[in-house]
């Protein structure tokens, strides 16, 4: 192992000694300290030198220089002022790699691909993020439509398995059929709170999301589709029929809903959580035919 690998626990140590750097609870920083877990990330992003990688929350740059390694292109966006020195600094001997400083929830993304990203083949976002804003971030990069292959990411372990959840169980829920509607999720690997400096109080996960090109299921409209989906899995010990009448009839009667529900061939006393994607796709489109669509 070299001596300037930074992921080491030693190498780590100094750097965060030398420039004086306190880790900020609020920003849910957790440095990374496994050479093995970083490997695992690294190869399943499937990067080389015709790809490009887009780090969120690179930190003192452990993962960012593994990236540099393997991709041809790396650009980090770090909303920590205080790490822009480190990272300039420990990052020097790698031309092709950029740091922005900014918050990802509020840049424009697609100016920033084609600011950075118009030579590689293809772009993965590869990122240990901070646990506290996992979902919003995952969903503003599957939702706008951006041109990437993969998005590899470290985050909590239950947010993971709930990401990968089939119907039935309970994990699954909303969120799953929103990861599952925009990519094919895979747990890589679990990851124990040991590896990070400091510890967090939770375990981690890898999880690698493969970004489809269009979604496995046709829906007439896709606001309503996850209007649905959320009205759905309002109350989870509810029937499928109690929670839309909250939502979609509150002052009529059953039988029109349940009317509905059995032309999408789904019994009204059926959970949410036992729908698949394709069930719940077929049942917005019903809805929606129906006129609900408030």
């Amino acid at each position: 192992m070299s001596r300037e690998d930074i992921s080491t626990p030693r190498r780590t140590k100094e750097i965060i000694q030398r420039h004086g750097f306190s880790f900020k609870k609020s920003l849910g920083q957790n440095f990374l300290i496994d050479q093995n877990i970083l490997a695992k990330i690294i190869e399943a992003a499937g990067l080389d030198k015709t790809k490009g990688a887009l780090e969120i929350g690179p930190g003192i740059g452990a993962l960012t220089e593994k990236l540099a390694q393997q991709a041809g292109k790396v650009t980090a966006v770090e909303i920590d002022q205080r790490l822009l020195p480190i990272l300039e600094e420990v990052l020097e001997p790698y031309p092709h790699v950029d740091v922005v400083h900014g918050d990802v929830l509020k840049l424009p993304l697609r100016d920033l691909f084609e600011q950075h990203f118009k030579d590689v083949s293809g772009v993965s976002v590869v990122a240990n993020l901070p646990y506290y804003v996992t979902t919003p971030i995952l969903m503003k990069l599957l939702e706008e439509g951006l041109p990437l292959e993969h998005i590899v990411v470290m985050i909590q372990k239950e947010v993971a398995e709930r990401m990968a959840a089939s119907p039935g169980g309970k994990e699954y829920g909303s969120l799953s059929i929103a990861v599952q509607y925009y990519s094919e999720p895979e747990l890589v690997c679990i990851v124990p709170h040991t590896v990070f400096i400091p510890q967090p109080n939770v375990e981690s996960a890898v999880i690698r999301l493969s970004v489809r090109k269009q979604p496995p299921v046709s829906v007439e409209d896709e606001g309503f589709f996850f209007d649905v989906v959320h009205a759905s899995f309002a109350q989870r010990r509810k029937t499928i029929a109690n929670n839309l009448k909250s939502r979609f009839f509150p002052k009529e009667g059953r039988e029109r809903l349940e009317q509905l529900l059995n032309e999408a061939g789904i019994d009204p006393r059926r959970r949410a959580e036992t729908l698949s994607l394709q069930e719940y796709a077929v049942l917005s489109n019903v809805l929606f035919a129906a006129g609900l669509k408030q």
